[in-house]
């Protein structure tokens, strides 16, 4: 059977998975720091700051530096040359 009888070309499938996984990556990373800075209230500041805000904000920057490293990762991919 022909690759190209499946319906998709190879490099539009990579193309697609390179979109939903950083479309999943972002989502994941809203959902944890939103959910830590909001619902647990780690991002509020009222009083000043304690360590359990300077965690969180080292913590989010980490996440953010890896959110990065990951988009670079999945983007730099390329299509796998045919024999």
């Amino acid at each position: 059977m022909d690759e190209y009888n499946s319906g998709m070309d190879p490099e539009i499938k990579l193309y697609f998975r390179k979109i939903m996984k950083s479309f999943s990556a972002i989502l994941l990373w809203m959902m944890v720091f939103s959910t830590a800075g909001l619902f647990f209230k780690l991002g509020y500041l009222d009083k000043g700051w304690h360590w359990y805000n300077v965690v969180f904000y080292l913590l989010l920057l980490l996440g953010s530096i890896l959110l990065l490293r990951f988009f670079f990762k999945v983007w730099q991919k390329k299509v796998p040359s045919e024999p």
